[in-house]
């Protein structure tokens, strides 16, 4: 039962215990309240008994415990305890949380409001990107890390509410991903077929499995299971560039393997590939290694030279400007959905949690769906259309 102390006529302090300590010591919350003057003398004593029995069901379930821990020792709780996540996203949780710790790091949980949040995303508003301010998506990124660690602390009943899920939003621009056609990748994979290795193979193995980067870069050859004329790859871990720390391995993004089956010429292709990697280490007196991705002297090569390489290859042979490495991967989930493969498998194959991010991000096979169906009944209109006017013509 809370306690009720009148402090004067409109102030009243509420203290409510709940249970002992290991020592003995009683534990109790207290909580100062001022009646609004727009309650009527009459109706103070209610109005307190209705936030004494509020306090209390807020102290018995727990939300007071913890919630007077500020928002950047939280977060940084948070992070300690995050396992499943590749370390490059961590880096940018990490990344994100420190953009934001200046504007409300100190403040409580349980005093954070959808207000603050408000006025802390017209601050990052302002910033700039290479003289041009942020995109609108961008600062709602900042939002979303931050609703992360709101959502754990509503799950541990620190906090009741997440405010960051009650921020008004304004609409954003959703980018469309570029796809390449059918022609521009069949233009690609004869170039690539004239380069040399560990590059040919590094990007054969990312238009056609669609693993990420990092993904890519960390594979091992004990990864591959070959069974006869095809083989089966089980992406396990993710090779990363992480500010501040250099390259990391962890986990893939989603923080899990996924198995990928690999035709007769893909498996040739590893096959053909492991030979020279042999050979190679032979030649050069070093042992071989157990990653795939590695330079002639058996070391492993940097993420971003295959990223590097790849735009040279695109400038000198005049793809788009807008084409980078992570196009590979974007042609392979447009391909599989354009081709009727249902959207569950896909996002297994790609290593996405959900179908989610499959229809926000690839509307374009949809829409390329859409487009040839309207040109299917287009010409049937208008072949339709010409033979009535041929017959009544005759």
């Amino acid at each position: 039962m809370a306690s009720i102390k009148k402090i004067n006529n409109r102030k009243y302090k509420i203290t409510v215990s709940n249970g002992y300590h290991p020592d003995g010591r009683k534990i109790s919350r207290a909580k100062t309240i001022s009646v609004p003057a727009s309650v009527h003398n009459r109706s103070i004593q209610q109005y307190v008994a209705h936030e004494a029995e509020e306090f209390e069901r807020t102290v018995r379930t727990g939300y007071c415990e913890d919630g007077e821990m500020t928002f950047e020792e939280y977060a940084l709780r948070w992070l300690d305890r995050q396992t499943k996540y590749a370390p490059s996203t961590l880096g940018f949780y990490r990344r994100s949380l420190e953009a934001v710790y200046p504007y409300i790091g100190s403040i409580k949980l349980n005093r954070l409001r959808p207000i603050v949040l408000e006025q802390l995303l017209m601050e990052l508003r302002k910033r700039t990107f290479r003289g041009q301010p942020i995109q609108e998506t961008t600062v709602q990124k900042y939002l979303s890390v931050i609703s992360a660690v709101l959502s754990d602390a509503k799950r541990n009943e620190i906090i009741q509410k997440n405010p960051a899920r009650m921020v008004d939003l304004p609409d954003t621009t959703q980018r469309v991903q570029r796809i390449p056609t059918d022609r521009e990748a069949a233009d690609f994979l004869n170039t690539i077929a004239n380069i040399e290795d560990p590059y040919k193979t590094f990007y054969a193995l990312a238009i056609y499995t669609g693993c990420r980067r990092g993904e890519l870069c960390a594979l091992k050859w004990s990864d591959f299971l070959v069974d006869g004329y095809e083989s089966i790859l089980t992406v396990i871990r993710s090779r990363s560039m992480v500010p501040g720390k250099g390259i990391v391995e962890g986990p893939t993004k989603n923080g899990k393997s996924r198995i990928i089956f690999m035709c007769e010429d893909m498996t040739n292709l590893i096959r053909s590939y492991c030979y020279d990697k042999r050979q190679e280490a032979l030649d050069g007196g070093f042992p071989f290694g157990d990653y795939l991705f590695t330079n002639e002297k058996g070391e492993l090569m940097h993420p971003d030279t295959f990223t590097k390489y790849l735009r040279q290859i695109y400038d000198e042979n005049g793809f788009p400007k807008e084409y980078h490495l992570h196009t590979l991967r974007h042609y392979f989930v447009s391909t599989m959905l354009h081709n009727g493969v249902d959207k569950q498998t896909v996002a297994e194959l790609a290593g996405h949690g959900d179908t989610g991010f499959l229809e926000r991000t690839y509307c374009h096979p949809q829409m390329r769906l859409k487009r040839d169906a309207a040109n299917q009944l287009a010409y049937s209109i208008f072949d339709t259309l010409d033979n009535c006017a041929n017959s009544a013509t005759v």
